[in-house]
């Protein structure tokens, strides 16, 4: 296999390509966290509360239990989270019109803002950079990445049921 590594071509074995897209993994998931902590360090939140706020702008409005299971946090820890972001200007909370039992956490035009300042600048990136890939090879990388994200989420479920 050829890998280019600047304007320099490199013969790697297979092996070895699968070593190197290990390791850029690793490389991208510091990243991530990187970027997440300057971002939450921007908007005085922990990265806790940055997760939630990404579920809730992704997702919202949604039930607070909802939002505990895909937190996987106990419901008096989201709670807790939802009250910082709530008193940050991020999120609201109003009961459910159908079910009034349920509390619904929606996010604010403040965090809409927040994600058109932090975040929407970095999928705009991503998008151009991507650009140089044809529709094949944009499907290949698709697949890679739905099966790195089965692996990894296999592999936390495994770790999880360890634990019990």
């Amino acid at each position: 296999m050829i890998e280019m590594y600047g304007n320099r071509k490199l013969r790697m074995s297979k092996d070895e390509l699968i070593g190197q897209v290990g390791s850029q993994l690793r490389l991208l998931q510091r990243s991530f966290d990187t970027f997440d902590e300057a971002a939450a360090g921007h908007l005085g939140l922990n990265r806790t509360d940055l997760r939630c706020l990404d579920v809730v702008l992704g997702r919202g409005p949604l039930a607070a239990g909802e939002l505990s299971a895909e937190l996987k946090l106990s419901p008096a820890a989201t709670t807790t989270v939802i009250d910082r972001l709530e008193r940050a200007g991020l999120v609201t909370r109003a009961q459910d019109a159908v079910n009034r039992r349920r509390v619904l956490v929606a996010p604010t035009d403040a965090a809409r803002g927040v994600a058109e300042d932090i975040f929407e600048p970095v999928g705009q990136a991503g998008a151009k950079a991507l650009g140089r890939y044809d529709s094949d090879q944009l499907a290949l990388i698709l697949d890679f990445l739905r099966t790195a994200l089965r692996v990894h989420r296999e592999q936390a479920e495994r770790l999880v049921a360890r634990k019990t």
